[in-house]
């Protein structure tokens, strides 16, 4: 990522993708309480992106990782085509699953250092189970990654926190994740307040969440966990460091083309990743811009921001480099 962020500053590109959201369906075998992405008519729900649309995306706008979303990508009959196809090219692939449909279908995938499997895990059985709205779940995730790490997968995982959690539950599901299950790393961050969600009544505000993260963190616990995030980021969300959103870092592809200006707001739609970068107005969006940005620190807008804002620092690229 460093590599590439540097030829980018050399070709005087000042928006560049870091990672692409391919969302190749939007049709979900669960029904999640903070989810605002399955809230589309039946019609929308049975469409599935064609292979070649998926890696046209990819391709045109160059970033070095994808994560493939929905949805539930594998409920996609050819998202182990789509992954092949990119891991061919050196991508970097993060494949987000609940895991119910997982175990059956790690034979059509093949381990590898371009693939990661990048598992829903809300919190312990009782909270997750709660989360996603059917019992069981958590178990049969848990079982999953077991499966996946037997068979040589890399396997991340991927934790959102809402008002219903304290310090104690987030330090639990990540000890949990870190050394029973021995993911290899795990991504975390505050919920974002999608319009469409079922549950709105939950999602933090930002001084809710540095609350939260910096008790969390607490005794230096987040330098023990394998957190897939640069300290930068982790000292945003516990309010020791603060930023603006770079919306464009992570720029998102479905079925209706690219979204403005992110993956958690739809403000229309593209057809070219050219069109998205030259007539959004980026200006228009962030806290203190727009009021639905108010309460956002989802690591799809902050991220980008803390990992560049890592790349132009000796000290903070050193501090990545060990884990600090």
């Amino acid at each position: 990522m460093g590599a590439y962020i540097a030829r980018q500053k050399l070709l005087r590109r000042d928006k560049y993708p870091l990672i692409l959201e391919l969302e190749p369906l939007f049709q979900c075998n669960l029904a999640c309480e903070g989810c605002g992405k399955i809230q589309h008519p039946e019609h929308e729900l049975r469409r599935r992106m064609p292979v070649q649309d998926a890696i046209d995306a990819v391709e045109e706008c160059g970033a070095p990782m994808v994560s493939i979303a929905g949805g539930e990508p594998l409920i996609h009959p050819e998202i182990d085509e789509i992954v092949r196809q990119l891991v061919a090219r050196k991508k970097f692939v993060y494949l987000c699953t609940n895991a119910l449909l997982m175990e059956r279908k790690l034979d059509k995938f093949t381990p590898g250092p371009y693939f990661s499997w990048a598992v829903h895990i809300d919190g312990l059985a009782e909270r997750h189970d709660a989360s996603v709205a059917r019992e069981g779940t958590f178990d049969k995730a848990v079982s999953a990654i077991r499966a996946a790490k037997a068979a040589g997968f890399r396997v991340t995982t991927n934790t959102t926190f809402f008002t219903h959690d304290s310090p104690e539950t987030i330090r639990s599901v990540l000890d949990f994740l870190n050394d029973e299950l021995e993911v290899d790393e795990m991504m975390i961050s505050p919920a974002y307040a999608y319009e469409k969600a079922p549950d709105q009544e939950h999602f933090l505000g930002v001084r809710q969440t540095r609350e939260l993260f910096k008790a969390a963190f607490a005794d230096g616990r987040r330098k023990r966990w394998r957190l897939n995030h640069s300290p930068l980021f982790l000292d945003f969300l516990e309010g020791k460091a603060d930023f603006a959103c770079t919306p464009w870092g992570i720029p998102s592809y479905s079925l209706f083309g690219w979204q403005r200006p992110c993956y958690l707001m739809g403000d229309g739609y593209t057809k070219t990743y050219k069109e998205l970068l030259e007539t959004t107005d980026w200006d228009a969006y962030g806290r203190g811009k727009d009021p639905r940005c108010e309460n956002c620190m989802a690591h799809c807008g902050y991220e980008p921001t803390a990992v560049v804002a890592t790349s132009q620092s000796l000290k903070q690229s050193l501090r990545a480099l060990v884990g600090a």
